[in-house]
């Protein structure tokens, strides 16, 4: 829609801007206002190659207000990218999170990606991902592409978006029959061909790597235009792996070097301890941390992705248009694990240092005796269903004005797919390990085992874990909006919007911590045991080679050996998950909003064009749990303290919040094709889930030094910023552009996490208690708890809570808390608004098409910091933004009638992804990535075309650290993933 051309005087101008709240003294330009719906023009553009599709991204940046940038299709059905996530990470200032080797989460500008809000067909969307049963992020793995037209990614505020994008909103828009009238179909077929199920082990491996991708769309109008369907559909079925080497209980620590409280640095060679050397000592002040544990884990995945969509649209008269849609998609996984592990019990050592404060082990060496070789196994499936139902009317009664009625019912739904839970692991062991050796100086990280005996001392089921856990996030929400042309060339938006949003997170866990044998080793006959070697599963990591490498380790069948431990315990309901939830949170926020936005041109001798808008909105929160309430803690091993939880019972808070949130955008046009911005907007983003969770809950295992807990505060006020935005931007060709963006954004009420010491429950604990003080007056070092217990075992055999080996079929013998001993300490985390940050940063992009020669480039940096990073020298909780990185994409184009090919190159730089890792406040970081994809295609006639497709081309790895590089957290091998495919066209 474009507005004639008129003169305004300056009363009129007053009247205007009284209307939107906003003065102003100036001329209106002689030019078209802008459409009163912008996503409606960009959608009517036509696309048929990649360079039309870059050529119309770049006017939708060029024509919106603010700064905004987009992907648009190459063609009905045909969006650049198998994945949304690895479309959006060419955009510059969006770096993604990858899971299974694809992109799943995004992170904007330096935010993360809780604060990003997603929506489709302008409507916001439910969550719901049991990787992260608190947050709010959205997961793009469950969104096939071919359904998709375009992204918009608005990275500047405005009154008529819905709130929770700090980083940015991005509008996720479907085809839609209207938008291209007449009859449009596709159909396409693939075969998907992943490498990384090829380097994984027998019992875990699917049975063909081959596998199939259908996809069709239809869109026709009827009765001249007036009716409309479109059905799109799709169907993807990969099979993957990916294997693990990871300190994956995280990093005890960080100690002083002049401290030794927990014993784990011995002073050096002793009559006790001859052999323990240590080179390069922590002292004085320096920090150094010391691996709770060395896992090689080894993973096989079934992915089933089934994504549909049904549009119906009707115009009974010209200036009506009504629109009704239903989007399903369901995301399927099967996971199979096998590994093998060395836990560490921070006795006597030798060890090799790196230098400076923290210092890390190049090589840390315990020396044990008849110790575990734990090797574990998974078998688990999860599903995920998303399901949305909407409404829009668009009705335009006069050239002036237009209404929109738009709702819609949407629901995320997340739970187990499999008998055996959403998540399991079954424990075994060989108890003959010997003195244990962990080597950190390369990428890899070896372990070494002195006098393994696999015959001597066979494999038998140690603990186990299965977990049930299930996840709904549900949307209501309801928007009236209108747009007014006042002047000829200006424009009045108004707008009502309710949405309710209810969140449930749950999951229980059924927990053997029977770690020193739950029955004996002759159960298990030994064909259940396949002997596999593990070094060739991580030959693309440097240092894998090392030939101290403990290169020897049993796979097993999990459902195989679950029966036969469940039968010999005769108590079979333990060896399966519970089919009720002791922990369920559930949140409900209701949230009330109305705006104003006015926009209009100005006649200056420098055309402008201003959006002025206020948004207020006011959300109510109740946050309801289940919190499981504790009865005692038992002392089942030498460092195991698990809780014995009674009945769980709901606890009911409440919170309330407003905001009022200003917005302004101006453009100012310098020559015909260089365009000046600058935005200034208020923008909040709400807490975590689990931030406000309305009661305490308590970890289930206890250390010696105590347990840990959480508890919610659902009063949290969202993260507030205020941002500002200056770009200015040179279209110096019809499908050329360069812009340069400084981004500044400040941030308030960050949610801190704050520890306080409290005795939850009153739980008694054996640690400190009368026969335990007796055991250390005996000679037992007070860190040596096997010393202890042995103690005890041997001399207080019949004592209150003393459950000798052997006795009661009690195979490793238990202690339990008595009232005469002390009351556990506990570390609860709540939280508060108590955080600032700041950051900054700048974009560049540069797009240029090489004439008629077919070639193309198209490429942008984004530059992000912030002064509020962690300190890695320091102790204890820490505030800190993650997400933030840096990063750049390059990508090469060639197009002509027949074949199109594309190469693009990805980047991202370390940034930190958590401040606690499997231990506790210790930060990880995701080192920098880089990734390759390449796509050609073929195009036989203008209907039938063919598809070559590879993805990281060149088997990247990715890896994780924590304070230094060689405090490694974890190395990931997956492998190149290949599609070969077909594309007809009706």
């Amino acid at each position: 829609m474009h507005y004639p051309k008129a003169r305004q005087s300056l009363m009129s101008l007053a009247v205007a801007s009284a209307c939107a709240a906003a003065a102003a003294q100036a001329y209106a330009q002689e030019a078209p206002a802008k459409a009163a719906d912008a996503p409606a023009e960009v959608q009517s553009v036509v696309v048929t190659g990649l360079r039309a599709s870059l050529f119309s991204s770049m006017n939708l940046k060029r024509n919106s207000d603010g700064i905004v940038d987009g992907i648009v299709a190459e063609d009905i059905g045909k969006f650049p990218d198998t994945n949304l996530a690895e479309s959006l990470q060419r955009i510059s200032g969006v770096s993604i999170d990858r899971n299974i080797g694809e992109g799943q989460k995004i992170t904007v500008r330096g935010v993360g990606p809780d604060f990003n809000m997603v929506l489709l067909n302008g409507r916001q969307m439910p969550t719901s991902n049991l990787g992260d049963l608190n947050g709010r992020a959205f997961d793009f793995a469950n969104l096939a592409s071919e359904a998709i037209s375009q992204i918009q990614v608005y990275k500047t505020s405005r009154a008529e978006t819905p709130t929770g994008g700090i980083g940015a909103t991005l509008n996720v828009m479907t085809a839609r029959p209207f938008d291209r009238p007449g009859l449009h179909a596709s159909i396409g077929a693939k075969g998907v061909y992943d490498t990384s199920n090829d380097k994984l082990p027998h019992d875990i491996q699917a049975n063909r790597s081959l596998t199939p991708e259908v996809s069709g769309i239809y869109s026709n109008t009827f009765a001249n235009n007036t009716l409309g369907v479109a059905l799109t559909g799709s169907y993807q079925e990969r099979n993957l792996g990916f294997n693990n080497a990871a300190v994956s209980n995280g990093w005890k620590g960080p100690f002083r070097g002049d401290e030794n409280s927990w014993g784990v640095i011995p002073q050096g060679p002793s009559t006790d301890c001859p052999a323990c050397v240590i080179t390069n000592r922590p002292t004085g002040g320096n920090l150094y941390s010391v691996p709770q544990n060395l896992n090689y884990n080894f993973n096989g995945v079934k992915r089933q992705r089934t994504n549909a969509q049904l549009t119906l649209q009707y115009k009974p008269v010209d200036t009506l248009v009504t629109t009704l849609d239903y989007t399903y998609s369901e995301n399927k996984l099967q996971t199979k694990r096998n590994d093998i592990s060395a836990w560490f019990n921070f006795g006597p050592s030798s060890s090799a240092w790196t230098s400076g404060s923290p210092s890390s082990p190049l090589v840390y060496k315990e020396f044990v005796s008849n110790s575990d070789i734990a090797m574990g196994a998974a078998d688990f499936a999860t599903k995920t269903q998303n399901k949305s139902l909407g409404f829009n009317a668009v009705w335009k009664p006069s050239s002036t004005l237009r209404m929109e009625l738009d709702a819609h019912h949407s629901t995320a739904v997340s739970g187990a797919d499999s008998p055996f839970g959403s998540s399991n692991t079954l424990g075994t062991a060989s108890f003959s390990r010997g003195n244990t050796t962990a080597d950190f100086s390369h990428d890899f990280p070896v372990l070494s085992i002195e006098g393994a005996d696999f015959v001597g001392k066979p494999q038998q089921v140690t603990g186990s874990v299965f977990t049930n856990s299930y996840m709904k996030g549900e949307v209501e929400q309801l928007q009236a909006k209108g747009a007014w042309k006042v002047l000829e060339a200006s424009e009045v938006k108004f707008g009502l919007n309710y949405t309710k949003v209810d969140n449930r997170s749950a999951f229980s866990n059924n927990q053997r911590d029977t770690w020193g044998g739950a029955t004996k080793p002759s159960d298990y006959p030994s064909s259940l045991w396949h002997p596999d070697t593990l070094r060739q599963y991580f030959d693309k990591i440097d240092g894998s080679g090392n030939p101290n490498l403990f290169n020897q380790f049993y796979t097993f069948n999990f459902a195989q050996v679950r029966q036969v431990v469940a039968n010999a315990s005769g108590q079979p309901n333990l060896y399966m998950p519970k089919n009720y939830f002791d922990n369920d949170a559930r949140t409900e926020e209701k949230s009330k909003a109305l705006y104003l936005q006015f926009n209009t041109d100005w006649d200056t001798r420098l055309p402008i064009h201003t959006s002025v808008g206020v948004r207020y909105e006011k959300t109510d929160v109740v946050s309801t749990a289940l919190v499981p309430s504790a009865t005692k803690i038992s002392w089942v091993s030498q460092n195991e303290f698990p809780i014995t939880f009674g009945d769980p019972t709901f606890t009911t808070l409440t919170g309330r919040y407003h905001n009022l949130l200003p917005s302004f955008d101006s453009d100012i046009e310098l020559t015909s094709d260089q365009k000046l911005r600058f935005s200034y907007g208020e923008t909040i983003g709400r807490p975590r889930y689990d931030q406000i969770q309305g009661g305490t809950t308590l970890n289930s295992l206890v250390r010696t030094d105590g347990g840990t807990g959480s508890a919610g505060n659902p009063a949290l006020k969202p993260v507030k910023s205020k941002n500002f935005d200056l770009s200015y931007e040179w279209y110096y060709g019809k499908q050329n552009f360069v812009s340069l963006g400084l981004f500044k954004k400040n941030l308030e009420n960050y949610a801190g996490q704050s520890r306080v010491f409290a005795t939850p429950f009153n739980l008694h604990t054996p640690v400190g208690g009368a026969l335990w003080n007796e055991a250390i007056a005996s000679a037992c070092a007070n860190t040596d708890t096997t010393c202890i217990r042995n103690y005890i075992f041997k001399n207080h055999p019949t004592a209150p809570g003393v459950t000798p080996p052997g006795v009661n079929g009690d195979v490793n013998g238990t202690i339990v808390g008595q009232p005469s001993d002390p009351v556990a300490q506990f570390q609860i985390t709540s939280f508060s608004n108590q955080k600032k940050a700041s950051l900054n940063g700048a974009e560049l992009n540069l797009q240029h098409m090489f004439g008629e020669s077919g070639f193309g480039v198209s490429t942008n940096y984004t530059f992000v910091h912030s002064g509020l990073r962690y300190d890695n020298n320091a102790v204890g909780e820490q505030f800190a933004l993650v997400g933030l990185s840096n990063s750049y994409n390059v990508i090469g184009i060639y197009e002509d009638k027949k074949w199109t090919g594309r190469l693009a190159y990805n980047w991202r730089g370390q940034f930190l992804s958590s401040t606690f890792d499997g231990s506790g406040p210790n930060p990880q970081y995701v080192e920098p990535y880089g990734q390759v994809d390449v796509s050609l295609t073929y195009a036989y006639n203008e209907k039938l075309s063919f598809q070559l497709e590879g993805i990281n081309v060149t088997n990247q790895i990715q890896r994780v650290h924590s304070r230094t590089q060689q405090q490694l957290e974890s190395v990931t091998q997956g492998g190149p993933r290949y599609m070969i495919g077909a594309r007809y066209k009706f």
